[in-house]
């Protein structure tokens, strides 16, 4: 039988068992330290065997990996390479720039253009009853809608549809996944879709905004242009 070389052995030695997963996963979703004794109790082992899975994480990390284990305020957490500190910190602030802050008014317009879309901006203006050129502009750069195209119709306009961060943001699978508006208005007191999509489930608009413009008799709007949206 071959005997294992030095370096073979070390391999091995480095290799995570179950211990060291179940630690590592621990760090992994804790926001705060956790002390040595706080993981031994809970796993059921020594305090010494947990020491030693740490210990052996904290070197496995150091040689291959972007993370590493810190021991700060009586515990342990999960933290990226000291090494990696520039493009982290670079990462983070582009992260933080792309963060979506969007006012009421621009989330009734994503609402609407999620529940009809294909949608164009006459459209959207008819069911808010307000003009939303600068929310669907607000809307479009922060790439949660994009132009689909135009309608077959007189002037051929824009059609708006939701985009895949759309889903990624809201935490749908695809826009079939979106609660129907009965669902939306069983739920009205929880916090899930009621905020982005309160304008779908009453017809409202802000409180400061003019209420719907009547049709003439012909079905047609009249001329005057919808109150021009202030708050995207």
């Amino acid at each position: 039988m071959l005997k294992l070389s030095q370096h073979e052995k070390k391999e091995q030695e480095l290799e995570m068992g179950l211990l060291e997963r179940q630690i590592e996963a621990m760090l992994f979703v804790s926001p705060q330290p956790i002390s040595t004794q706080e993981i031994a109790s809970y796993l059921g082992v020594s305090a010494q065997r947990a020491e030693k899975s740490l210990k052996a994480i904290k070197e496995i990390y150091a040689r291959s990996h972007g993370l590493t284990l810190l021991f700060e305020a009586g515990g342990w957490q999960m933290a990226t390479a000291p090494d990696l500190r520039d493009v982290i910190e670079s990462f983070a602030n582009t992260v933080s720039l792309q963060r979506v802050r969007l006012s009421r008014a621009a989330l009734e317009t994503l609402s609407v253009i999620a529940y009809n879309q294909p949608v164009t901006r006459s459209e959207i203006e008819t069911i808010r009853s307000v003009r939303c050129d600068r929310v669907v502009d607000t809307l479009l750069k922060h790439g949660l809608v994009r132009v689909a195209g135009r309608k077959k119709s007189v002037g051929s306009p824009l059609l708006f549809r939701t985009t895949q961060r759309f889903l990624e943001i809201f935490g749908l699978e695809g826009i079939t996944s979106l609660p129907s508006l009965d669902e939306l208005r069983n739920s009205s007191g929880e916090e899930n879709y009621n905020d982005a999509f309160a304008a779908m489930t009453s017809g409202s608009a802000d409180e400061d905004q003019q209420p719907a413009v009547e049709k003439t008799a012909d079905g047609t709007a009249p001329a005057e242009p919808p109150v021009e949206e202030t708050d995207a």
